[in-house]
């Protein structure tokens, strides 16, 4: 790329001259600088473009990388974009651009941001951001990070509940729990006896999905100290994340609705 600055021959010279030497550029020229082009580039360019950021001969520091990388895909994700590991090089991670495989997109489905009770959503984003990264490369990780997902988010329910649980609740137990706490009865619905009949019949269904997690997990999923390679595809990876978003979007939303209702009432 050539140079703006008459002293050097290329984009390098001056940028360095710039941003090193003399450090007058803003730290966001570059998305102002016509040579990238970045406000009016294609997807592909920009896209190449964050790849070059992280990497390694460009940025060194692993954990840098790491935590670029985990804020770009935050950001991506919306537009089903993200980045991920092409190939290596000495060991350290070379990244390319892909497109979000999950049917749910995490940062929609849930809409972690716009939960106003969440004080802190870095325990669900981990599991979010571990079903993402593995769905398709280690089918078990993510169904195992699907069926934390729901143990996390009754958990946190619970929590805020101020609702006693112990290291021997499973998963099912937990989840009692929580309808319970969220008072998940034949009033769902109060003003439809019919409503409330099917809304009764659906939540039913919510407590086998949430035993099916437990147990995907258990026969397909990490853990237990397997013998054997487990069977699981990315199909099954698919239905266990896109089960867990079912039943969490629900937990979430009536938390949400019921905390409303008791502070209006």
């Amino acid at each position: 790329m050539p140079s703006t600055d008459r002293r050097y021959g290329d984009a390098a010279g001056d940028i360095h001259q710039h941003r090193v030497n003399n450090y007058d550029w803003d730290d966001d020229w570059v998305f102002n600088d016509p040579r990238f082009n970045l406000h009016g580039c294609s997807d592909e360019r920009f896209l190449e473009f964050l790849s070059q950021v992280v990497h390694p001969v460009v940025r060194p520091d692993a954990d840098e990388v790491a935590a670029l990388v985990s804020r770009f895909n935050d950001l991506l994700r919306p537009d089903g974009f993200k980045l991920a590991v092409e190939r290596t090089m000495s060991g350290r991670p070379i990244y390319g651009s892909a497109t979000v495989t999950v049917t749910h997109q995490p940062s929609r489905a849930l809409r972690l941001d716009a939960r106003s009770l969440l004080e802190d959503d870095r325990s669900l984003r981990d599991h979010l951001d571990r079903v993402d990264r593995t769905i398709s490369t280690d089918p078990p990780a993510a169904i195992a990070a699907a069926k934390e997902l729901v143990e996390t988010t009754c958990k946190v329910i619970l929590d805020a509940s101020q609702t006693a649980y112990t290291n021997a609740d499973d998963l099912l137990g937990l989840y009692k729990k929580v309808a319970e706490a969220l008072r998940l009865n034949a009033t769902s619905v109060p003003d439809s006896a019919r409503g409330s009949k099917f809304a009764q019949m659906t939540l039913r269904t919510l407590v086998t999905t949430v035993q099916s997690l437990a147990e995907l997990r258990n026969e397909l999923g990490l853990g237990h100290g397997r013998s054997a390679p487990s069977p699981a595809l990315e199909r099954h990876a698919r239905l266990s994340f896109n089960a867990c978003v079912t039943v969490v979007e629900f937990l979430l939303d009536t938390w949400h609705a019921r905390n409303e209702a008791d502070s209006t009432s």
